[in-house]
């Protein structure tokens, strides 16, 4: 445990991230917010980490902002929104910006509330597998605020905007079902502990160079220009060809071996 408020765990190349406040769901008060943040940083470092699967403690992913906690003094907003540069991402928005970021694979197991907030960290993995119990709100206009936590980066590409709109106008509750519908979340799943395992097991199979290329291209590229597209890819492709874990990937396949990669590449 690198943080009572957030729990890491390392197996076998995958990280486990729960965060951890089962007395109040698991909402977010600034001391959580900063262990997130310094968790994410971390992880970036740990070259051997090749998955990640985030989660919230007791069947809570997070029921959001802790209203209550953060509007004690003015000092826990202006951490949470200070930055130097309008463009720069402040501390609330690493939380959720912080994963998409992350050069490797990222799977939030959706359980119980996930809120606000919660909701906001969910958007910033690449898979969202919820349990058949969930409930899911965008709901900070409730409070009358917007949502501001960069979730919206991930929202805007796995949804259409006239049901971005509905969720986040209305503030409504949605269950899991409904969500996989909107495409809010990837998969529902009676046991989505158990499926993000097996999931982050078959992406164990492919080389973390190869993982960290495909999520920069993918997220770079979506919405960019073709330019940029066809630059990109050039020079990933490039990085791949001349790293040790190609030939390796290659070696598995062709001789059908059990050969281990090496860890993800510099750069990545």
């Amino acid at each position: 445990m690198d943080n009572k408020l957030v729990e890491l765990r390392v197996e076998n190349g995958v990280a486990h991230v729960t965060l951890n406040r089962p007395d109040k769901y698991n909402a977010l008060n600034i001391e959580l917010f900063q262990a997130i943040d310094k968790t994410i940083k971390k992880l970036h470092k740990n070259k051997a980490v090749r998955v990640v699967i985030l989660s919230g403690a007791e069947g809570n992913f997070s029921s959001g902002l802790d209203v209550k906690s953060v509007s004690k003094s003015v000092m826990p907003a202006l951490k949470l929104l200070f930055k130097w540069l309008p463009g720069n991402a402040n501390l609330a928005q690493r939380v959720s910006l912080g994963w998409q970021q992350l050069p490797i694979p990222v799977i939030a197991v959706i359980e119980g509330f996930c809120y606000g907030g919660g909701v906001q960290i969910a958007l910033g993995a690449d898979f969202r597998f919820a349990s058949k119990d969930a409930q899911l709100s965008i709901m900070e206009s409730k409070w009358g605020l917007l949502p501001d936590m960069a979730g919206l980066a991930g929202l805007r590409q796995i949804m259409p905007k006239d049901k971005a709109l509905q969720l986040t106008y209305t503030a409504d509750i949605i269950t899991a079902d409904k969500a996989l519908e909107y495409g809010l979340v990837t998969e529902v799943y009676d046991d989505p502990h158990q499926q993000a395992q097996l999931f982050a097991d078959k992406l164990m199979q492919r080389s973390p160079d190869t993982n960290a290329a495909v999520k920069l291209s993918i997220n770079k590229n979506w919405s960019g220009t073709l330019r940029s597209l066809l630059s990109r890819e050039s020079l990933s492709q490039i990085r791949l060809l001349v790293g040790k874990n190609r030939s390796i990937a290659g070696h598995r396949e062709i001789k059908k071996s059990a050969k281990p990669y090496q860890d993800r590449q510099s750069g990545w």
